[in-house]
């Protein structure tokens, strides 16, 4: 049975590219579909019904026609533009870096429902709150664990003895937490916290509302980025780069911060 010529979708839009002088390339992330490359014609005429429905960082009702090498999207209606998060810079720039991840980590027309609703709601949290450091490490850890690079935090990976709450190791190589004894034959793991392990248990199985109650120490929420960047970057095996610009970003804030003292 073939499909219908023209279908809709809800999608959250994750990039653009301009083509010609008034069309868009989009990449989009379905629920339906996972994601999709889609023609936004006429999406840069002055006046487009389109316009502001088919930019990054909104999540949209769509309506397309089926073509030959791409769907054209011919209406659209905006569900929610997080309106918040693109107001302020820090917010925004967490945003690019989680669209980057999703864009980075999944092939066309693999379709992952569990992982449309995780970006949903990460976007919806860091759109209304303040602790965005647990919402982008919460979104991380279960952005690998719906792709299928779910760590193994109960048991060594190499010996399969029960960890011990005491000081292991984390092996992205390994796939998950060595003891410590393991470690000592695998040079690229990192010491993992005994609080750090305990949190990636709870974010394991527990959802947003239960993860952002978690107050962490800068010096956890510093472990913690790390170990789950580089668990990133070693599947990707490439860079991340809105992991970079908020890196520099980062950088520039601090130059600011000691400058206003003096």
């Amino acid at each position: 049975m073939s499909s219908p010529r023209n279908y809709q979708t809800q999608a959250i839009i994750l990039k653009q590219i301009k083509l010609g002088e008034f069309d868009k390339l989009l990449a989009i992330y379905t629920p339906e579909f996972g994601k999709l490359q889609a023609l936004a014609k006429g999406a840069c005429r002055p006046g487009s019904k389109l316009g502001g429905n088919v930019e990054p960082l909104t999540h949209s009702l769509l309506f397309l026609a089926r073509g030959r090498k791409l769907d054209i999207i011919t209406q659209s209606q905006t569900i929610d533009g997080f309106l918040g998060l693109k107001s302020d810079l820090w917010r925004l720039s967490y945003g690019f870096y989680i669209l980057e991840l999703i864009d980075l980590f999944t092939m066309e027309n693999s379709v992952n429902r569990p992982l449309f609703d995780l970006l949903l709601e990460t976007l919806h949290r860091l759109n209304e709150a303040d602790n965005d450091q647990i919402i982008l490490r919460y979104f991380e850890f279960n952005l690998l664990c719906h792709l299928g690079y779910r760590p193994q935090l109960k048991r060594c990976v190499i010996c399969n003895s029960y960890l011990k709450a005491q000081a292991n190791f984390f092996s992205c190589r390994q796939g998950g937490v060595l003891c410590p004894l393991c470690a000592q034959k695998e040079t690229a793991a990192h010491p993992l916290s005994v609080d750090a392990l305990k949190v990636l248990r709870l974010w394991e199985s527990c959802d947003y509302t239960m993860a952002v109650r978690v107050k962490l120490k800068p010096e956890l929420s510093w472990e913690l980025r790390q170990v789950l960047q580089d668990y990133i970057k070693y599947h990707l095996q490439q860079e991340v780069k809105s992991m970079r610009w908020l890196e520099e970003l980062k950088k520039l804030s601090l130059v600011d911060s000691n400058s206003s003292r003096h």
